[in-house]
């Protein structure tokens, strides 16, 4: 009888220590689920204090594994509730509406709020400038990714900041990243494939200071139309110690562009690779009534009483130019803004690459009904038979990449033709940076030269300043 009592005794034990192992399994078993999870978890938006319609732009599409819940952090004002305006708009649009769910947070100490809360993993920034670079440095600090709206940096105080904050973000192993949407035009996209067929362009000429090998020049205007509607921008945004000037604010995508066709994919060194040769700025003179149209204000506000004149009229340091230095080659960059554009037209980008077998140019003037085309035009003395075949031998391989883009022969150069699929236009753009930067989050990293390439093209843009500046 005692020897049966000890074999249940026994069985007993042995049913228990099965039982724990088992649950043991399965806590293993659910822990490696939740890594897992966090691995894998949605995308938590912030957005943090919107000023510009960019940071609406980035939510006019749903992104897949990103919460339709965005949290955002702002002082109270028309610049918040402008950007509220639009997603609102979206989400109430009939075709294809988006289903953001907007928390937000308007009181004195939102910075400090979303520091101390971080609703989100991933920070949203476009709005005012004075404050960007230490809106990144102290979300970066705080262990959050960063996806901001250029410029990061628009004076060499901010540069240094941001060199700071791209260190610490490598060693808190978040990803800070800016809005590069001109990489996603078409006609720019095909004039750097065409570039990389030494067969038709040959290689990249060098150029000099008063005959540059790459010409980028764009002209934007204050009054324009976003999203079907009037585009009302903030005061501030005419406040060049708010918003930045012109030579650090739009060439930021021109210089981008140079760097991302002339060199791509490889690594600048801004302390070696970069010559500053010439910059300068000029201002675009607003009316009162031109103001009061694209502010919806009726009076200047005090802080831009320093760049009125007596003839009752704004100047803002909106225009610049820089002629500069890449690895040797010249290159100048210009932006010009106006106020408005003329009936039927828009902003206007002008590029030229110059190779030693053909140029590649983008002009969206009158001619091309202000649409951008880009033209392959042939060396002096080139045989245009020969080179016609190099083409379209050229153009299949671009067509692997790009499938029913074209090229017709007008006169003595050609013409590029890329499907309608292909001019998706401007605010699409940011969907499709917001898409490349969920891919870096995904995997936890960028290509190797997407961050000495950021401090390269803020580096070229605010020593531009200084130095243009220096020659008033």
């Amino acid at each position: 009888m005692k020897k049966n009592s000890l074999t249940v005794l026994q069985l007993l034990a042995l049913l228990f220590l099965f039982s724990c192992s088992g649950n043991k399994k399965e806590a293993t078993s659910n822990e490696s689920e939740t890594n897992s999870s966090a691995v894998n978890s949605k995308i938590k938006l912030i957005n943090l204090d919107p000023g510009h319609f960019h940071a609406a732009l980035v939510q006019k599409s749903m992104y897949p594994n990103v919460d339709p819940q965005v949290h955002v952090f702002a002082p109270a004002g028309p610049d918040v509730d402008e950007y509220l305006k639009k997603i609102n708009q979206y989400n109430g649009r009939v075709e294809d509406p988006t289903q953001w769910q907007e928390e937000v947070y308007t009181g004195p100490d939102y910075l400090q709020k979303m520091l101390a809360t971080k609703p989100g993993n991933v920070v949203i920034m476009a709005g005012n400038n004075q404050k960007k670079t230490e809106y990144i440095k102290a979300s970066i600090d705080a262990g959050l990714n960063v996806l901001a709206d250029k410029p990061m940096a628009i004076n060499t105080s901010n540069f240094n900041l941001l060199k700071e904050a791209f260190a610490t973000a490598e060693k808190n192993k978040v990803l800070l990243y800016d809005i590069m949407t001109e990489r996603y035009e078409i006609t720019t996209m095909l004039q750097r494939e065409f570039s990389q067929l030494p067969e038709v362009f040959g290689t990249l000429q060098k150029g000099t200071a008063t005959d540059p090998a790459i010409t980028k020049e764009s002209v934007h205007h204050f009054f324009k139309y976003v999203s079907g509607a009037p585009l009302i921008r903030p005061a501030w945004f005419f406040d060049v110690a708010q918003q930045g000037e012109g030579i650090v604010d739009v060439t930021t995508h021109l210089v981008d562009l140079v760097q991302w066709e002339a060199y791509p994919e490889q690594v600048i060194d801004y302390t070696k690779d970069i010559k500053l040769n010439s910059a300068r700025h000029w201002q675009t003179k607003l009316t009162p009534d031109q103001f009061k149209k694209v502010t919806n204000l009726t009076s200047y506000p005090d802080y831009l009483q320093k760049s009125v004149g007596k003839d009752s009229l704004l100047g803002v340091y909106a225009n610049g130019e820089i002629n500069y230095q890449l690895k040797g080659t010249h290159a100048k960059v210009s932006v010009i803004w106006n106020y408005e554009a003329p009936e039927g037209a828009g902003d206007t980008h002008f590029s030229i690459m110059k190779g030693t077998k053909a140029n590649l140019v983008i002009r969206q003037g009158k001619e091309q009904n202000y649409k951008p085309v880009l033209s392959i035009e042939p060396a002096a003395g080139t045989d245009s038979n020969t080179f016609e075949s190099t083409l379209q031998t050229g153009l299949a391989q671009v067509q692997k990449k790009f499938p029913d883009v074209t090229v017709q022969k007008t006169g003595s150069t050609w013409t590029v033709t890329a499907p309608e699929k292909y001019h998706n236009g401007h605010e699409a753009h940011f969907g499709q940076v917001t898409e490349k930067y969920l891919q870096f989050l995904s995997t936890g990293k960028m290509p190797e030269w997407e961050v000495p390439n950021m401090l390269a093209k803020y580096y070229t843009t605010t020593q531009a300043l200084e130095l243009a500046r220096k020659k008033k």
